[in-house]
């Protein structure tokens, strides 16, 4: 797991009910158990903390430890610019008590003049694992009255050693982390402890992951994403419309390519529509629309393309040459069902609802979440790419692991919604995301709109309104 995740688990853990007070308190408390199992009680401890959340985890475990030792918390930097409101809350606590020394130190002259020499354990509560570079004062000069008594006094930090990694850190003897260790930890010790995250966090998709996947990558036109979207036929226009009107909502620029004939029914300033000759895509047309993706972050095809026998060879011809993440859709997964070869070497998703995945696969899905999950996740390893099976609970695997998402609901069974959630995995590939991520933060984004539409018209609407949502997706997601 890396230093991200936690993040991420922070925010789902929230949207799931599990407040920040839960954890800082849980984490403040795992830190202290550990200190008293490892040096025991009727100790003499003195705790750095900042301002921070590491801060407020050292808060918490300052009013834990106090109860059976002598406890001196010195504050580094102003109480005023304690960031958040469950370390404020546990700073207040703190302030309350007579048994807990506190002292504040606003600048670095005083931090440079204490002697910590009567103190059995020192704690590490300063800077957390969102910090970069050298600690800056008056934290540096924390670091560094810390670091003269490494060897003398038993020294733990509150996740890592504050300064980590750079050359000015904490030397401290062990750092007491949360939940589980993390990919860019190395040349300290950890002890890792439980917080009080559910299972459900390591697989569930939710806002954290969204925040992180909506990122914008640039100030100007094109730099946030441009998209293909390769659809329609003679029979159907309104599948790659609505691909195309959800995408628009996340990358800056839309490529809408179709055939002439149901293009002339599209009119929408917000769409760059390109038209091939004909009612439908032909083999003839691979090299013209490869030309068009060549400037594209992503592509989508399949949306209302049709089953025509030439349309299925375009599809698997252009799949098969195309050198661009694609999101592989309704017909569009039918033709490569004939063929799966053509899918080796490529980055995609395949977003299948039951009946298509049968369609791929040839075999028929479990009942349960987990048994999905683990097909799923078995057939993805072997095509080499990302499945996003659509249902109640979507659940989408890369072949490594696995995710679900449960935002939705029952009106979304309205044709064209999953045009919607094509267009959406697709954006976010645009926007650079891996194609897992993508997928799944698609799958949340779509579920939410729709939830959206429920709230003000009940559960009878139409795909259309669940793509005008998405705004309003986004926006919660950003806020929340």
């Amino acid at each position: 797991m890396r230093i991200k995740d936690v993040y991420i688990w922070d925010i789902n853990a929230k949207w799931l009910g599990i407040t920040p007070y839960q954890l800082m308190e849980n984490a403040g408390a795992g830190v202290a158990k550990i200190i008293e199992e490892r040096f025991g009680k009727g100790l003499r401890i003195a705790i750095f903390s900042g301002t921070g959340n590491n801060g407020g985890d050292g808060f918490v475990a300052a009013r834990h430890l106090s109860f059976e030792n002598d406890v001196t918390i010195f504050l580094v930097g102003d109480e005023a610019k304690i960031r958040s409101e469950e370390a404020k809350h546990n700073w207040e606590v703190l302030k309350s008590l007579d048994f807990v020394e506190i002292r504040v130190f606003k600048d670095s002259a005083y931090i440079k003049s204490l002697d910590l020499s009567d103190y059995d354990v020192i704690i590490d509560a300063l800077l957390g694992a969102g910090t970069r570079g050298e600690p800056r004062e008056p934290i540096r000069s924390a670091v560094e009255k810390i670091n003269e008594y490494a060897g003398k006094v038993r020294i733990v930090s509150v996740d890592l050693p504050s300064g980590y990694p750079s050359n000015v850190r904490v030397k401290a003897d062990f750092a007491v982390t949360f939940q589980w260790d993390k990919e860019e930890y190395r040349d300290f010790e950890r002890v890792v402890v439980k917080i009080g995250y559910p299972r459900e966090l390591y697989h569930l998709v939710g806002p954290g992951d969204a925040k992180f996947a909506l990122r914008k990558r640039g100030q100007h036109k094109g730099q946030n994403g441009k998209l293909l979207i390769i659809g329609g036929s003679a029979n159907y226009y309104g599948a790659p419309y609505l691909a195309s009107k959800a995408a628009g909502y996340i990358v800056d620029l839309v490529y809408l390519v179709m055939p002439a004939e149901p293009a002339k029914r599209i009119s929408d300033p917000d769409l760059i529509l390109r038209t091939v000759e004909g009612r439908n895509f032909s083999p003839g047309h691979v090299d013209e629309i490869l030309n068009i993706a060549s400037k594209a972050d992503a592509v989508v095809i399949g949306p209302g393309i049709g089953l025509a026998e030439e349309t299925k060879e375009f599809v698997r011809e252009f799949v098969g040459l195309c050198e661009k993440p694609m999101v592989i859709d309704a017909d569009g997964l039918k033709a490569v069902a004939e063929d799966l070869r053509v899918l080796k070497g490529k980055t995609f998703v395949l977003t299948p609802h039951a009946g298509e995945f049968k369609a791929l696969f040839d075999v028929k899905l479990p009942e349960s979440l987990l048994g999905r999950a683990e097909l799923v996740k078995e057939k993805a390893k072997e095509i080499g790419g990302v499945i996003l099976l659509k249902g109640s609970y979507d659940v989408i695997s890369d072949g490594r692991t696995w995710k679900y998402n449960k935002t939705g609901n029952r009106g979304m069974t309205t044709g064209g919604t999953g045009d919607v959630l094509a267009g959406l995995v697709a954006a976010l590939l645009a926007l650079g995301n891996e194609p897992l991520g993508a997928a799944s933060v698609g799958a949340f984004l779509n579920g939410l709109a729709g939830d959206f539409v429920k709230e003000e018209m009940g559960e009878n609407f139409t795909a259309l309104e669940v793509a005008k949502k998405v705004p309003m997706a986004v926006k919660w997601v950003e806020e929340f």
